[in-house]
């Protein structure tokens, strides 16, 4: 009798957990949804609380950290010319971004968030913060693709670093240019893990494109 109280216990254990996965699953991949709506600062900054509730429900996950400091990271990118402001909100990514990497230190995706957030710091003001942010970028994005040379968004960012520094210093732009085709051409062969990991990345690759000379759609 005792064995079959374990068994039965088990199984409901189980089903609890299983069941917690879907509805995990199922809220995230509303939230996700959200991206394709989202217009101003004050739209993303409503949607990264929303995963930031998701990820005080779920401690143990990794992925809501990771939209969160995203939403925050694209309004550093959306806000003025105000620097301090954009600085405000890459504090608030920086939070996330630390406990993403503590929950998932083997992810590449993760470190290529991280590198997004080094870029974002380094655009606020490149002039006085390229020295500091363009290794820590570099660094972030070498880890990402070390763990995963195949993951396209680590291979972007590689390539968008090498596009930015060239411009920067007014060099031969072909060589990340060449990446560029060669990665938009290989891009849809990338399988992500679930449907609520990242996605992102082709249509800022087609941006880069764009500035070598080739139109994507």
């Amino acid at each position: 009798m005792k064995k079959v109280t374990l068994i039965i216990t088990a199984i409901l254990i189980a089903a609890t957990t299983f069941a917690g996965g879907i509805k995990y699953q199922k809220k995230m991949g509303e939230t996700l949804a959200g991206f394709s709506q989202v217009e101003t600062v004050a739209d993303y900054q409503a949607l990264g609380n929303k995963f930031m509730m998701i990820a005080q429900a779920e401690k143990n996950e990794w992925l809501p950290y990771y939209y969160h400091a995203q939403c925050y990271i694209l309004m550093s990118f959306a806000e003025g010319e105000k620097p301090e402001k954009k600085d405000e909100y890459l504090d608030v990514a920086e939070t996330s971004v630390a406990k993403m990497l503590e929950l998932a230190p083997g992810e590449s995706e993760a470190y290529v968030m991280q590198g997004l957030m080094y870029t974002a710091r380094l655009l606020v003001d490149p002039m006085s913060r390229g020295q500091k942010y363009s290794p820590l970028s570099a660094q972030a994005i070498g880890t990402a693709l070390g763990i995963e040379p195949e993951n396209p968004r680590a291979q972007y960012m590689q390539i968008a670093n090498e596009m930015g520094s060239a411009s920067f210093f007014g060099s031969d732009v072909s060589a990340p240019c060449q990446k560029a085709t060669a990665l938009y051409n290989s891009w849809d062969s990338y399988e992500p893990k679930s449907r609520i990991h990242p996605r992102w990345g082709k249509s800022q690759l087609a941006g880069i494109m764009k500035k070598c000379g080739g139109e994507r759609n």
